[in-house]
């Protein structure tokens, strides 16, 4: 019932608060999604509450760029109180209420705490001017960004976009390179069908242009001293969170061995690959492994990357990446669970674009 659920707690909340409904996109589509998304990450983290306050520090800060202020958290958790209780009538109790009240209030205190303490030494959100725009595919771009005050990142993470052609609508896309003296960063852009902020940033948005950024978001993270040897498996523009801990991998002076396995549907989908091999080439524990999945004629490796993983030896005694559509993440994890990997040291993280 979540999209019918979501409907009734939007519509509540702009009912009762009419003046936070300027704080939301247009369409809620997306909004619906990240709202239950959060909610279940909460609810499934109750039982792990570093986890869960290094999430919801990261939404606190994160919600600054809306304009999020302490007394909007008490009209979101009512509506929020009176949808579940709504949607949960059959088995609602005082007991179920009061749990829901005891962690709402224990999340957005996490939350609102998060965000006073980085208002003292961070913006809200950053503008960044385009300095570089590389169209590699029809639908997929590199862009490189300049934010105007020093962004700290680690290399993984993700950012929020905003265009001047959608203001309120944000979009997530991972930083493909690791933190640079120059504070530039790089993303990788692939046009969803009917997605605002992804076909502007390819198709429409040109060197000079100038972007906001939201605060850097995201756990995936390249291991400070493991001293294990690593497999990176990214589909399509999942490579960029896992070409920038790469990255920081080299640039650390480690040299682990790393296999990358690179999936694309077809060849010309590719649209790293040249940069890829130049960093093979200056690092020869790099091994780079391109597949194509949709190309019978393609004359390198073929297939479907969660099969492919199963080509090779056993990657049990690997720290494990995987980044890409949300079906190759999981059925990749579930097979190298069953050979073996323990799920400590598989790290994921779906494709951060619009979808």
């Amino acid at each position: 019932m979540a999209d019918k659920a979501a409907a009734y707690f939007y519509g509540r909340l702009f009912a009762e608060n009419p003046h936070l409904r300027g704080m939301f996109p247009p369409a809620m589509d997306v909004q619906r999604d990240r709202l239950f998304g959060a909610l279940t990450r909460i609810v499934w983290s109750l039982d792990s509450p570093d986890s869960m306050a290094s999430f919801l520090g990261h939404l606190g800060r994160d919600h600054r760029k809306y304009g999020v202020i302490a007394e909007h958290y008490t009209a979101i958790g009512t509506a929020l109180l009176a949808t579940v209780r709504r949607f949960a009538a059959d088995i609602w109790t005082s007991e179920i209420e009061a749990a829901w009240v005891s962690a709402y209030t224990a999340a957005a205190n996490l939350m609102i705490e998060s965000a006073e303490a980085d208002a003292g030494v961070s913006p809200a959100w950053w503008l960044a001017d385009v300095v570089d725009h590389e169209r590699r595919h029809n639908e997929i771009a590199v862009i490189t960004l300049h934010p105007t005050q020093r962004l700290p990142y680690t290399a993984g993470q993700y950012v929020n976009v905003q265009t001047a052609r959608w203001p309120r609508v944000w979009r997530t896309f991972s930083i493909a390179n690791a933190p640079r003296a120059d504070n530039s960063i790089r993303l990788h852009v692939r046009s969803v069908p009917g997605g605002w902020v992804s076909t502007t940033l390819i198709r429409d948005t040109r060197i000079g242009d100038t972007v906001m950024l939201g605060p850097p978001m995201g756990t995936m993270a390249a291991p400070e001293r493991s001293a294990r040897d690593m497999l990176c498996v990214a589909g399509g523009t999942g490579l960029a969170p896992l070409k920038a801990i790469i990255e920081q991998v080299i640039d650390s002076g480690r040299r682990p061995n790393i296999h990358l396995l690179y999936g694309a549907r077809t060849s010309a989908e590719l649209y790293d690959l040249p940069d890829l091999i130049r960093m093979e080439s200056a690092f020869p524990w790099l091994r780079v492994l391109p597949v194509v999945s949709d190309e019978p004629a393609y004359d390198g490796m073929r297939g479907h990357l969660p099969e492919v993983t199963q080509r090779f030896h056993s990657w049990a005694e690997h720290e494990v990446f995987v980044c890409g559509p949300s079906a190759m993440v999981n059925e990749t994890v579930r097979r190298l669970q069953i050979d073996g990997v323990p799920l400590s040291r598989i790290h994921r993280d779906i494709v951060h674009s619009e979808r």
